[in-house]
């Protein structure tokens, strides 16, 4: 049976490959799409999210704007890497895909409701959204089955030096998602860089020959040009993606489960995912950590969704 999902998420080049393979692989049944502000304002980002589905020929998820601003502190954005739409690189039209009116955690907390069995949230953006919903609707706990996260590190960071983007956005909202008591999974930039999208990949994705492959070229050329400029990387991780593919196939992420802390106060360290992975905090054990990712198993799925989508 498909697995109940709902993607939350900040549109963004790497959110938008994700969104492709949870439409394109039948072991998920993605429910509904809310996004955030992180990589681009809230209003951005939702529009990215309809120009994929729109890309991948998905009519029936619905897609809703949510929360436009973190918790606490102020919007930071991450246009130095995704560019002034969020989605920089290709031309895009105009997306079919209708943007829901419902408020983005409405949608998540109605779709929850209309389930028949515990879904999973994927959440790949700042976890303000799901932080709303915890404090605006506690008894839809009970409706998760699991967060699995793209955010945080075992080692440093991309945003600070410590920090990973996604959690450094909204570290308030973070925390309270990780106390919440739901089991959660979290896929950190220690995982993510072993997803390097090298030249071998996007000759692969080129190869494909269809208009989706191309506009997928276009977006991890732009992609890869950012990481160049602002990390010095020759070929920039693609992590968002691996939150979808670990749920299609398991066995495509190796994880420990560890004592895990969100540093929400350090003047230089706010944000950083504390990972007990020796333990030697005397931590108890509270979330699934990444560690080692299957890099060929993952490009066989996200290069499968880029092919299948393109044929249909």
């Amino acid at each position: 049976m498909p697995i109940p999902m709902i993607l939350d998420c900040d549109p963004g080049h790497d959110d938008a490959l994700a969104i492709l393979l949870a439409v394109a692989d039948p072991a998920i049944d993605l429910l509904a799409v809310a996004t955030v502000a992180g990589n681009q304002t809230v209003a951005k980002t939702a529009l990215n999210a309809r120009r994929m589905l729109s890309l991948a020929g998905v009519r029936g998820v619905p897609v809703a704007a949510g929360c436009d601003h973190p918790l606490a502190g102020p919007l930071e954005i991450g246009d130095y890497v995704h560019g002034e739409s969020g989605l920089d690189g290709p031309v895009f039209g105009e997306p079919d895909v209708p943007l829901d009116p419902r408020h983005g955690v409405e949608l998540i907390h109605d779709t929850l409701a209309d389930a028949a069995e515990p879904v999973t949230i994927v959440a790949i953006g700042p976890l303000t959204n799901v932080a709303t919903l915890l404090r605006r609707h506690p008894d839809d706990r009970d409706r998760i089955r699991e967060i699995v996260i793209m955010g945080g590190s075992t080692e440093r960071g991309n945003h600070t030096p410590y920090a990973e983007f996604n959690i450094h956005a909204d570290p308030e909202a973070a925390a309270e998602v990780l106390g919440s008591g739901i089991p959660t999974t979290w896929v950190g930039l220690n995982v993510s860089h072993q997803a390097l999208v090298t030249a071998d990949v996007l000759d692969r994705i080129a190869a494909l020959g269809t208009p989706l492959a191309r506009v997928c070229v276009e977006l991890l050329t732009f992609f890869g040009s950012s990481y160049q400029q602002t990390w010095g990387f020759e070929a920039p991780p693609l992590h968002d993606p691996i939150t979808v593919a670990y749920l299609i196939d398991p066995a495509v992420l190796t994880h420990v489960r560890v004592g895990l802390r969100i540093e929400v106060d350090g003047p230089y360290t706010r944000g950083a995912t504390v990972a007990d992975l020796h333990g030697r905090m005397d931590w108890e054990p509270n979330a699934n950590v990444g560690t080692v990712l299957d890099r060929d198993r993952f490009w066989d799925l996200m290069i499968g969704a880029i092919d299948t989508l393109g044929r249909r």
